[in-house]
């Protein structure tokens, strides 16, 4: 009995450890009791409790200077934040690529960014600093150094952060080609225009990772990434006039108990609207809308889970396909 709690007393301080310390000039943070209303620069609201378990989206606004937080749908957290200085904070729609408690910046001599959670490999990230009231890092989005830590344990790699900045229209995927970078092995075959009811599907390109659905009614298709690669595509079709919009949904856990418009045979799924641009509209709408190859959406639902994004736009995707330098991206 006495060795394990020697033990778990040194893994406690291993852990310890392991995380940085809050450095002198960032804020430390303040709880408040209010899930609403106006927050003071580095107040913050958190109950986790209310949603225990389930796929995490972070909404940041960067007008009004804030960060929300929801758990299989629901709100579990709002914090305030400081954004990058004359707009260099990018909007679009992100995945965490990498998570690190203690990190010191490459790029900004050495500075210390506790609870570090990176969305582009070009030095934009998620991690404790100094809050202000306005617009003040280089890029990154700085909380609370509380809610960082609290953050950092809730988010996991392959989480979906929505960035909205006033000015660019979501979703606006250019802002993170790694997101939806073409493969290495890139061929003119991958972008060529599928013929009505024609499919792609090679999941064995990237077996495992956060998957990110791209429809286009521009393109009349339908992309399926996973990791960052793509691994299947498909050719759609859009009834009713119009395009569909431009529009961010998150797959949650569990089901709707309805059968499903896309996957005949299966439950339909529960979805969030994390954001649109224009009328909004539920997810079911944009399935009411569009028709792909059964065979496909049946591969297609075998392979999705809670935490999967869906990113619908009118905007083309592929766009100047060379075997040299192409990625797909609306914008």
């Amino acid at each position: 009995m006495k060795f394990l709690t020697i033990l778990a007393i040194s893994i406690g301080l291993l852990t310890a450890s392991q995380a940085m310390e809050r450095p002198s000039f960032h804020t430390k943070g303040t709880p408040i009791g209010k899930p609403t209303g106006t927050l003071k620069p580095g107040e913050y609201w958190w109950k986790p409790q209310l949603s225990p378990s389930g796929p995490v989206v972070v909404l940041v606004s960067i007008p009004q200077q804030t960060m929300h937080v929801y758990r299989n749908g629901i709100l579990i957290g709002r914090s305030t934040i400081s954004s990058g200085k004359r707009g260099s904070t990018p909007g679009g729609v992100f995945a965490i690529l990498e998570k690190k408690e203690t990190h010191r910046s490459k790029k900004y001599d050495n500075a210390p960014m506790p609870n570090m959670q990176r969305l582009t490999w070009t030095g934009i990230a998620m991690h404790s600093g100094q809050l202000p009231g306005y617009p003040a890092s280089h890029g990154c989005i700085r909380l609370p150094y509380d809610f960082s830590q609290l953050l950092f344990t809730t988010t996991s790699r392959g989480g979906t952060v929505v960035v909205g900045d006033g000015k660019t229209p979501t979703p606006h995927l250019a802002s993170n080609p790694g997101l939806l970078l073409a493969p290495k092995d890139f061929t003119p075959e991958m972008v060529r225009r599928l013929a009505k009811n024609e499919y792609d599907w090679k999941p064995e390109r990237s077996m495992d990772g956060p998957m990110t659905i791209v429809v286009s009614s521009a393109d009349d298709a339908l992309y399926v990434y996973r990791n960052g690669n793509a691994i299947g595509r498909a050719a759609v079709q859009i009834s009713g006039r119009g395009g569909l919009g431009n529009h961010v949904f998150t797959l949650l856990e569990g089901s709707t108990g309805k059968p499903s418009q896309l996957a005949p045979g299966r439950e339909a799924c529960r979805w969030m609207r994390v954001t649109s641009q224009g009328r909004p509209v539920e997810a079911d709408d944009i399935a009411s809308r569009i028709r792909f190859n059964t065979e496909f959406a049946q591969k297609l639902a075998d392979e999705i889970k809670p935490g999967t994004t869906v990113i619908v736009t009118d905007q083309p995707v592929v766009r100047n396909p060379t075997a040299d330098s192409t990625y797909f991206a609306a914008n």
